[in-house]
């Protein structure tokens, strides 16, 4: 289902031509307006009214997370504080939350990327949505919330945690599309069958997953245990939230909403241009945003970008599922690894489970790497012969896939945390 033809089928020279007038729109916007792209312009003598090609934009310095938690908490609003109608933030688990601000027209722009990204993926007025991420300052839930109501969807609320209440309502409503991250749908299908749930209990037929990574074969663990087509979508709070982009039906790439979100590719050291296809780090600018335009944030996540039309009818550009973040990779003994190409390794063995942690350590004069995975029947760790082959079997899985020599631990199932959000699987203890 296309749910706003005209954009989403626009023929390319015309969708450019809108973005660049956008582009010079919001470049000049944001100079008038928000002192941080004032002073950085004058500093460098970077006159904005003489912006006019999309190449210009390398003659902008990219906007970061520290500018953000630099101006906590209103710094970069573009509007009088009377014309934001919603504040967010992010977790702030680090130090002070990087904080968003909406105007009414932000919020109606979100619902209506929002409500692409879900009819892309099959889902319409004859569904039932079980949103089960949390509600509050993250942007995630009334983000969702917001898009499915504008396609129709009955929206059931549930928030995270409470995973056994989850399963209930699911059943007993009829849920047909659940929104969670991966991680937390994969542990509802854990629970379920726990409880003694079957496929069959259940009419959920699309999940709509976001706020992380995920591989594959995580992928098809979920639909595997919860019986749905799983799609992706993706964005950031600083953006907007979701709805930057997202899969349609046949899962090729996630579609970028392009008349609102200007996406370049680049390598992350050196900041230059990459060749058409080629990764490198999401640079992203905000074309419309009223209350909080952003221009070429850099957002750390690392994928391509594919601009030929797609089989569905869609003319807008595909991102690639994010491979991992530029800040997240690990140099494990002169080799990068990021942790999903780890994820991707271990999903497909049948002894251990989908839960693991991941361990860095600072030994001698090297990064060391620990792979802490949980294993599917406890009854393995009486048996040292079969613990050893299995770990052996891992280890030389690693090294031979992904070049790292990691240390292998197998522990008790049930042992490693779940998580009703992000999941946090890596733990440095350098």
């Amino acid at each position: 289902m296309i749910y706003n033809k005209q954009i989403e089928t626009m023929p390319r020279k015309e969708l450019e031509a809108l973005q660049l007038e956008r582009l010079n729109y919001i470049v000049r916007y944001c100079y008038r307006n928000i002192k941080l792209y004032h002073d950085r312009f004058d500093a460098i003598g970077l006159d904005p009214d003489k912006f006019r090609t999309f190449s210009d934009l390398q003659y902008i310095p990219p906007t970061t997370k520290d500018d953000l938690r630099d101006n906590y908490p209103f710094g970069l609003f573009a509007v009088p504080r009377e014309k934001v109608v919603r504040v967010h933030a992010s977790s702030g688990t680090t130090g002070k939350p990087t904080v968003v601000g909406y105007t009414q027209g932000d919020l109606d722009l979100w619902s209506e990327i929002m409500a692409r990204i879900i009819s892309a993926a099959g889902v319409g007025d004859a569904d039932i949505a079980q949103v089960c991420f949390g509600y509050g300052l993250f942007t995630g839930a009334l983000g969702l919330h917001y898009g499915l109501e504008r396609v129709g969807a009955a929206v059931v609320p549930s928030s995270s945690g409470n995973s056994e209440k989850q399963l209930m309502l699911m059943k007993d409503f009829g849920t047909t599309t659940l929104i969670a991250t991966p991680t937390y749908a994969l542990y509802l299908g854990e629970l379920a069958h726990e409880l003694g749930y079957q496929k069959s209990d259940f009419k959920l037929r699309v999940g709509l997953f976001g706020s992380e990574g995920c591989t594959p074969e995580m992928r098809a663990k979920i639909e595997e245990r919860l019986g749905l087509f799983a799609t992706d979508n993706y964005g950031l709070s600083e953006l907007i939230g979701p709805g930057v982009s997202g899969e349609c039906e046949l899962r090729c790439g996630l579609h970028i909403a392009e008349d609102h979100f200007l996406p370049e590719v680049v390598h992350p050291d050196t900041l230059q241009a990459c060749e058409e296809g080629e990764a490198g780090e999401l640079v992203v600018t905000t074309l419309t945003k009223e209350a909080m335009p952003l221009l070429r944030y850099r957002t750390r996540d690392l994928t391509r970008i594919n601009k030929q039309p797609c089989a569905c009818g869609r003319t807008t550009a595909r991102m690639d599922k994010v491979m991992g973040r530029s800040d997240d990779m690990l140099k494990i003994k002169g080799v990068n690894v990021f942790p999903s190409q780890i994820e991707s390794v271990l999903m497909p063995m049948e002894q251990v489970s989908p839960h693991y942690m991941l361990y860095v350590r600072h030994e001698g004069y090297t990064d060391t790497l620990e792979v802490q995975v949980e294993l599917v029947d406890g009854s393995l760790l009486e048996s040292y012969r079969d613990l050893e082959n299995l770990q052996k079997k891992i280890y030389h899985k690693l090294h031979t896939v992904l070049g790292i020599d990691a240390k292998v631990t197998l522990v008790q199932p049930k042992s490693i945390e779940r998580f009703a959000g992000k999941a946090k699987r890596i733990v440095d203890l350098r």
